[in-house]
């Protein structure tokens, strides 16, 4: 009777360490959706924000279509993409690229650094990105914990069962460098 009891306790104990286990999982994989909503959520504001730049710009350097044209593209590229994490940071990539291009134009413009609005917008561009860049972070720590949790013994077990799966980081391209300097907002 003594040994059925403890093959029992241990059937029970090794039950509820699968239900701990997987609750864990749930909780982990609902973090990783709400960490990535805040990335989501800091892009729309920059993409927001992208029009109302080129518009200040263009009203002084409205001879500039073509590089006009690279930002509302990247922009709307950016903005329609659903995809992975790799896939959105490739195109934030490319939006990173045209707005620099963009920062780099109005250096050859005096009155339009001087600008009340673009320096305001400006201003606001360098705290989304900021904005982007926690987010990112928080985002990849999330990431990094349910990987972590997917890979350790025993939790892999569970994770398997109940097929929980490693999640994506949101990283720049290995072979960017251009890509990993932040884009250069500074006009003094």
């Amino acid at each position: 009777m003594i040994p059925f009891l403890i093959i029992l306790a241990l059937i029970a104990g090794a039950g509820l360490y699968a239900i701990l286990i997987y609750n864990q999982f749930v909780s982990l994989r609902e973090r990783v959706k709400e960490a990535w909503s805040g990335i989501e959520v800091q892009m729309k504001q920059r993409y927001n924000l992208i029009p109302n730049l080129v518009e200040t710009v263009k009203g002084y350097a409205s001879h500039e279509s073509g590089t006009f044209e690279k930002i509302t593209e990247a922009r709307s590229q950016a903005m329609s993409n659903q995809g992975t994490p790799a896939e959105q940071a490739a195109s934030e990539n490319v939006l990173s690229g045209a707005l620099k291009s963009l920062f780099a134009l109005s250096e050859d413009y005096p009155d339009l650094k001087a600008n009340e609005n673009f320096l305001s917008l400006q201003s606001e561009l360098t705290e989304t990105e900021n904005k982007i860049q926690m987010a990112r972070r928080y985002y990849n720590g999330i990431v990094r914990d349910n990987n972590t949790k997917v890979d350790q013994f025993p939790s892999n077990l569970v994770a398997r069962a109940f097929n929980f799966i490693k999640a994506e980081f949101f990283e720049l391209d290995e072979d960017e460098d251009a890509a990993r300097k932040p884009v250069e907002v500074s006009f003094s």
